[in-house]
């Protein structure tokens, strides 16, 4: 059965990345949480999707431009004040659930890796006895890789946007896949087509996509028989599978 993972935490519903997207999603009984983490300055990861605070707090500027205390002091546009989380702050939510977690690491403004966030990462969720529970996923060959070596983790996620999978196809991607450690390919949900999937698996390799965010589109990932869709709206996921489940 297709997992239904909350794309930050379900940013259809709740402001993105919240504590109270967290709090509202894992309430809902998706099976997995997804959120994603950049650097602060002092390396400690801080869960928020763009490299810079401008559009979704009250200040501005990149997020490795100030430490995980002055990140304290600022907020969240639309949860009446909460600040922008820390992964430790969401491992907390996570640490009495049997929720699973997908951990999106990011990359800076330049598009490079931080140095040493997988590895903080892990602490973190050692320190919350969720690794095993938690599928890391990058962009960032080189992220996959790091987590690869730490290992330990629940799954390694290659993500992959359109363009490069178009250029290299399933051959590519699990050449690239087996090269940095990854046991699943993400892509965009409109790229997956059955021939794909099953080639895919037949290279051992899991299958999720993001984007699944009509109600068209979430009966299609059901079809393909996904390892996972990312939604937007897990309220509406959870409700299609249900019925899909029905019918079966």
């Amino acid at each position: 059965m297709p997992r239904i993972a909350s794309h930050r935490g379900g940013s259809y519903l709740w402001p993105e990345n919240s504590l109270l997207a967290c709090r509202q999603t894992l309430a809902l009984g998706v099976d997995q949480l997804e959120i994603d983490v950049h650097a602060a300055a002092d390396g400690v990861p801080v869960v928020l999707h763009d490299a810079t605070l401008d559009r979704m707090t009250d200040a501005a500027g990149p997020v490795a431009a100030l430490g995980s205390a002055a990140l304290g002091a600022v907020r969240v546009r639309g949860t009446g004040g909460e600040p922008v989380p820390l992964l430790r702050d969401v491992a907390v939510l996570l640490a009495g659930t049997a929720h699973g977690l997908r951990l999106e690491v990011k990359a800076d403004a330049e598009g490079r890796p931080y140095p040493g966030l997988v590895a903080r990462c892990a602490a973190v969720l050692d320190a919350a006895g969720l690794r095993r529970r938690t599928l890391l996923m990058a962009f960032q060959p080189a992220d996959v890789a790091a987590a690869a070596a730490q290992g330990g983790f629940g799954g390694l996620v290659l993500l992959l946007e359109s363009r490069p999978w178009r250029g290299m196809g399933v051959a590519g991607a699990v050449a690239l896949a087996r090269g940095c450690g990854a046991d699943e390919i993400g892509l965009p949900l409109a790229e997956l087509d059955a021939a794909a999937v099953a080639a895919l698996r037949q290279a051992g390799l899991a299958v999720s996509a993001w984007g699944a965010n009509r109600a068209p589109d979430m009966a299609r990932a059901l079809e393909l028989g996904l390892d996972a869709m990312t939604t937007d709206d897990p309220v509406r996921a959870l409700q299609l599978r249900g019925e899909w489940l029905l019918r079966r």
